[in-house]
């Protein structure tokens, strides 16, 4: 069976599914009752419960100081499209718990997929999408009590309703006012939606997450990590998907070339309908509920169940009062601030999806949100979040996995000449046994600089990546070079021996062809 036939065989007795509940945001809603008695003025007020936030605030709490934040449950509008997530903010309602749930939802039918060349016959997997989701969901509310329950432990007031400010340290909350010597926005993003023709038959990333039934036929809008993530999941599960961007291809900015070169190829193999040079100008619904996409280029992309815009995403910071505070902002709304989350107003910080941080991600927010808890309460006035060396992963198929800079950018900042990569394409022993067209490909590369060959970049797309990369980044946020990875010692077989094994081993090759042995630096 090919491997489209096997995926759309998931369709088999799926289970209808139920009427999903809404959870509306009530504007008269009270402070909860941890809040009730709570005083007015607090040391330290954080605007948003979001991972960021929440970190910020009990790690402000272990100072022993007084500590509020706001937070409001998701509300809809009227066309059904999500506003703002609740407790744990993007990452646990409607990011990255949720999609990585979904991804290993996938990651089992992919293993169904290379079973046969282990003479396993596991059959046809059926997949129950109401009752995922159901599962999914109680996941998720479980983790959001966990947050509340982290917060009231250590005795951070919880104030539920909408933060509008109306100066840099007051803000009203469903008519009451508080304030604090030190305010933190940590209010994080949502995603953009296209203005076109059509635009309320679309859903963005948010709405994946509110999906009732399993679309049979999907087109995907974007270039980033976040369309690359869902249309994989969506494909991987059995939905016909279509992905269209308007570049040449997908993940174009801030990936290394050879990242982009496999997964651009290994979503085509994959069979996805991946579509380049072109973008969605309307979008039409036909008497038969069925959804078809008009593109820049001519064509149409027809018989669709759900067309889902992943093409960025926006700070919320827009009509909640910031123009009262005196901070300053970016072209596209987010927050200025310096290295250690300063607006420039006396007082007044932010971190995470809603800063000009760069770093859209949950632990940079995290991270960020503790080091300046310590520096505000702690006394470690140095304290800041280090930007350089942040590892990051893709959950795609296969899932990438990128730690500092890329050789385009490394040679940009070093020049040419000081510039050494070292890199390696492979199929993991994972699929040693499987038919080629099961087998998925494995690529690494080591980005070095200087006569000392300092590991700046490292680069991995294949199988597991998203589990090996951890350790690594560790090893470059302590100046390791590649003699070091060298005097690893290999963890054999495994896909991750290749990156301490890399040849020249333990060597440097030299302009005239000749070969000097390298050692690792001593250090202590």
């Amino acid at each position: 069976m090919s491997l489209l036939r096997f995926r759309r065989s998931l369709f088999a007795a799926v289970a209808p599914v139920g009427a999903a509940a809404s959870t509306y945001w009530a504007s008269t809603r009270t402070a909860c009752s941890a809040a009730a008695s709570a005083p007015e003025h607090f040391d330290f007020l954080v605007v948003g419960g979001g991972s960021g936030g929440v970190a910020c605030a009990r790690r402000a709490a272990m100072y022993g100081k007084r500590v509020a934040i706001v937070e409001r449950e998701a509300v809809w509008d009227k066309d059904g499209v999500r506003h703002g997530a609740g407790y744990g903010g993007t990452c646990v309602n409607v990011g990255c718990v949720p999609k990585k749930l979904m991804f290993t939802a996938a990651a089992h039918v992919e293993t169904a997929e290379t079973a046969p060349g282990y003479e396993i016959d596991m059959g046809h997997p059926k997949l129950d999408w109401r009752k995922l989701v159901e599962k999914r969901t109680a996941y998720v509310q479980r983790l959001i009590g966990i947050y509340k329950s982290n917060l009231d432990k250590a005795g951070v007031t919880r104030v539920e309703g909408f933060a509008s400010f109306t100066g840099p340290k007051t803000v009203t909350v469903n008519g009451r006012t508080l304030s604090a010597d030190h305010v933190l926005i940590a209010v994080g993003g949502q995603p953009d939606k296209l203005t076109m023709p059509g635009a309320e038959y679309c859903i963005n990333s948010d709405g994946f997450f509110d999906l009732k039934e399993q679309p049979k036929s999907a087109l995907v809008v974007g270039a980033g990590y976040i369309a690359v993530e869902l249309a994989g999941i969506l494909n991987a599960l059995g939905t016909r998907t279509s992905l269209a961007c308007r570049g040449e291809g997908v993940l174009r900015h801030g990936f290394d070339p050879m990242i982009q070169k496999v997964i651009n190829a290994e979503i085509v193999r994959s069979g996805v309908n991946l579509i380049t040079k072109s973008q969605v100008v309307a979008v039409s619904k036909g008497a038969d509920g069925s959804l078809s996409a008009k593109l820049s280029n001519g064509d149409t992309v027809g018989g669709l169940d759900c067309v889902l815009m992943a093409i960025g995403r926006t700070p919320m910071t827009m009509n909640m009062g910031l123009e009262t505070t005196g901070v300053s902002f970016d072209k596209k709304g987010r927050i200025v601030v310096d290295d250690k989350q300063n607006t420039g107003v006396d007082g007044l910080y932010c971190l995470g999806d809603c800063s000009i941080s760069g770093y859209e991600l949950t632990p940079v927010a995290i991270a960020a949100g503790r080091r300046l808890a310590d520096r505000i309460f702690g006394g470690a006035d140095s304290a800041k979040l280090e930007y350089a060396n942040i590892a990051t992963v893709v959950f795609s198929h296969p899932p990438i996995g990128v730690i500092g800079l890329t050789e385009p950018k490394a040679r940009e900042v070093y020049g040419d000449a000081a510039v050494s990569v070292y890199s390696s394409q492979f199929s993991p022993m994972h699929y040693a046994l499987c038919e080629p067209d099961a087998k998925k490909p494995m690529a690494m590369k080591l980005v070095c600089v200087g006569d000392e060959q300092r590991v700046v970049g490292l680069h991995i797309i294949g199988i597991s990546a998203d589990e090996m990369l951890q350790g690594f980044a560790v090893a470059m946020k302590m100046g390791a070079t590649k003699a070091d990875f060298d005097n690893a010692v290999a963890i054999h077989p495994t896909a991750s021996e290749e990156l301490v094994t890399m040849a020249p081993w333990g060597a440097t090759k030299n302009a005239d062809g000749t070969i000097t042995p390298v050692l690792p630096p001593k250090r202590g």
